[in-house]
């Protein structure tokens, strides 16, 4: 993980609508320049994901498919 880039850029984490009140599993979602972070909303102090931007259009492109 490349700590300069989060501590350099103020991300805006969202939540998928698909996620209930409930807590379990939910993933939040940023976006950074050139890349998109993924983290577990239980551990927002715990490990991201960082994924090329064009890699993540890719991929909500391929799920929206079903």
């Amino acid at each position: 993980m490349n700590t300069a880039e989060t501590n350099t850029v103020e991300l805006t984490w969202f939540k998928s609508s698909h996620s209930g009140a409930e807590g379990g599993e939910c993933v939040e979602v940023a976006a950074g320049p050139g890349t998109v972070h993924l983290r577990d909303s239980k551990d927002m102090a715990g490990p991201t994901l960082r994924v090329a931007s064009e890699g993540w259009s890719a991929f909500v492109e391929f799920a929206a498919q079903g």
